[in-house]
């Protein structure tokens, strides 16, 4: 006997294979050997974490339609020279990604009385700590550093977390109506998790943050302290301080191979991380 392989389509699907006679069996009927025209190429494999975490991603806005986004550390400033930083950039919502809303050496920025402060000078205040925080509760999020004092937390691991992807989903929701500002406490984004951690996830999704940094170290007699604190660096800036950092000032501003570029940025940043990342005792688990 034998035995023919075919497929069941429905017709008409453009050009066609021609009758076949097989050996030893009737001829096949046209529709049986019918193909389409247009073959569609098969999805590209992915990873289960890519899967899981395009599936579970939030839905990405119009970059073109999102208002400006700041990122700050509130540093050593007094409150005032702090908020006119942010009125001068027109921020309308301060979105707080520090794991607790508080300083103990700088109480200005501490709840309760921070966000009546702010709702006073006309700023919103958001508070994203438990979703953003660079201190997370979610055992998951830490990893062993290395070291036998304790265990570090994973911003790889961190970003597909659930929470993770609520926080940055509502910050996303936010700049479609106000411009805001992600707040922590290092004057420096490149030693901080809002730069670490978010950053990388608001750059794929094509929002490129701007950080609000010192100015020049030295200030004049006339100058204020916000005045001298007005200086803004871009994300592609911030990046190529950190590939300088760690010995890929090279690859910096390689237009020719793009891929290098990001290949180096990605060890950078586990570099860095590795540098900033928060650490807790083993005992505190």
């Amino acid at each position: 006997m034998t035995v023919v392989a075919c497929y069941v389509v429905e017709e008409p699907f453009g050009e066609c294979f021609p009758k076949l006679d097989v050996a030893g069996s009737i001829p096949v009927s046209r529709s049986i050997f019918s193909i389409p025209d247009r073959i569609l190429p098969a999805e590209p494999r992915r990873s289960p974490d890519e899967a899981t975490m395009a599936a579970d991603s939030p839905t990405v806005p119009d970059s073109q339609s999102c208002l400006p986004l700041f990122t700050v550390g509130h540093s050593n400033l007094d409150f005032l020279p702090f908020v006119k930083l942010l009125k001068d950039r027109s921020v309308d919502l301060l979105i707080d990604v520090r794991s607790q809303a508080r300083s103990g050496r700088f109480p200005q920025f501490s709840q309760p009385g921070f966000d009546k402060m702010l709702e006073d000078a006309g700023i919103r205040y958001l508070f994203l700590g438990d979703e953003l925080g660079g201190r997370p509760d979610d055992e998951d999020a830490y990893r062993q550093d290395g070291l036998v004092v304790g265990r570090q937390v994973d911003y790889r691991e961190r970003r597909k977390s659930y929470a993770f992807r609520t926080g940055i989903e509502r910050v996303l929701e936010e700049l479609q109506r106000a411009s805001c500002a992600l707040l922590c406490a290092e004057e420096d984004p490149l030693e901080c998790h809002r730069f670490l951690m978010i950053c990388p996830e608001l750059v794929r999704m094509g929002i490129r943050p701007l950080h609000i940094r010192k100015g020049s170290q030295s200030q004049s007699k006339t100058e204020s302290q916000s005045e001298s604190l007005s200086k803004t660096e871009s994300q592609e800036d911030a990046e190529n301080r950190l590939l300088a950092a760690h010995g890929f000032s090279g690859v910096a501003a390689d237009t020719l191979f793009p891929q290098s570029r990001t290949d180096a940025l990605e060890e950078a940043y586990d570099l860095q991380a590795g540098k900033f990342a928060y650490r807790r005792g083993a005992f505190s688990l």
